[in-house]
């Protein structure tokens, strides 16, 4: 057998070897620990975000349609507008006496 092994300076060096590897395997857990946490947080964002977009996307879908039935109002109003217009002027050219 090896003496240094067994002796208290090996057995000291071992130890402190071995505490080292503990602390090494220590801060190599809290390093895994902040990162698993960091992607929790972040995958956590993304759904929101995913959220968000789904409903930004819905109420765009929405305005779209309110535009859209806005514009085929204004479009029929136009055309009503004109009927009147051109209306009104046949009432008031019948009312107008004959120029001799």
């Amino acid at each position: 057998m090896d003496g240094s092994k067994t002796s208290p300076d090996g057995l000291d060096r071992s130890l402190s070897r071995l505490a080292a590897a503990v602390g090494l395997l220590e801060r190599a857990a809290e390093r895994r620990m902040r990162h698993d946490e960091a992607r929790a947080n972040a995958e956590e964002e993304f759904a929101l975000m995913q959220d968000d977009r789904s409903r930004l996307a819905v109420e765009l879908d929405a305005a779209l349609d309110r535009a859209r039935a806005l514009e085929a109002a204004n479009a029929e109003a136009e055309d009503r507008l004109a009927r009147a217009a051109e209306t009104i002027a046949l009432v008031i050219e019948r009312m107008e006496p004959p120029a001799d």
